[in-house]
């Protein structure tokens, strides 16, 4: 209809030109002296309590550390303690035969290759994880699944993967992950995130989409209750050494959709 063919008498403009009328305009009165709580805006999302940021600030003592051969030094008797820390869970505790030397526990793996993450807080080390590029090489080893598919770790078995293993830079291995004792129950889920957020942006920073690990057989409950990165089977359900394993593909990319804020704020 014209404007012409349009009766005005004892109309608002709202009544003759609908089509110009906001959607929300009669939000727009207000009642009460109040505004109608539409005109506040959505509620705010509920802030997630095992973001890298929220972690931080529930837990201002705890730091997160790569290591690396180039700034191990820059960190006291850190590595040392580490790998201290290393040898009471896997050998002392878990009762693997492992190398191990002053206290220590190491491998074949522990080259200038890898990258070791470590949870520490008042100097104590509350857990850690080694990762590797499954690009690896140093004398006739490569990285551990790769080699126990190979047949040269016989603690491994061969079929621990469902495929051939990968030997691409956008993917790493982790290794050696753990928690120690100092870890109250009531913490752990806490301490496993920061660990495995740090696992993750480490792993991204040095060019990787995806990580390759043994994890606990019930990973998927795991990963879930941890609210953290998505992952995918790879391998059967195993028992190594005592434990019910089984390889898994993690996808750290998650890393990437956060603000440098959040994906860094537990770097130290």
């Amino acid at each position: 209809m014209s404007l012409q063919g349009r009766s005005f008498s004892g109309k608002s403009w709202q009544d003759v030109l609908p089509e110009l009328t906001p959607q929300d305009a009669k939000a727009l009165e207000i009642k009460n002296n109040r505004f109608p709580r539409k005109l506040l805006g959505p509620k705010a999302a509920e802030p997630d309590p095992y973001s890298p940021e929220a972690l931080a600030r529930a837990n201002p003592y705890m730091r997160a550390t790569t290591l690396s051969f180039l700034n191990m030094h820059q960190h006291g008797e850190l590595f040392v303690n580490f790998l201290r820390a290393r040898r009471r869970i896997f050998i002392d505790d878990k009762q693997w035969d492992l190398p191990q030397v002053d206290g220590m526990e190491f491998d074949q793996y522990d080259t200038p290759r890898a990258r070791w993450i470590v949870l520490h807080e008042y100097g104590e080390v509350m857990g850690g994880v080694r990762l590797m590029p499954t690009t690896s090489t140093c004398a006739q080893y490569s990285y551990m699944l790769r080699d126990a598919q190979l047949g040269m770790l016989p603690d491994i078995p061969q079929d621990v993967l469902f495929f051939k293993a990968p030997v691409r830079d956008d993917i790493w291995e982790a290794t050696r992950l753990f928690l120690t004792s100092a870890v109250p129950a009531q913490r752990r889920i806490v301490v496993q995130r920061m660990l495995m957020n740090q696992m993750a942006g480490a792993a991204y920073a040095m060019g990787a989409s995806h990580v390759l690990g043994i994890v606990p057989a019930t990973f998927s409950r795991w990963m879930t209750r941890l609210g953290l990165m998505s992952a995918v089977p790879v391998g059967p359900v195993q028992n190594i050494d005592g434990d019910r394993t089984q390889a898994a593909l993690m996808n750290v990319s998650y890393i990437g959709e956060m603000t440098p804020t959040e994906s860094t704020h537990t770097l130290h």
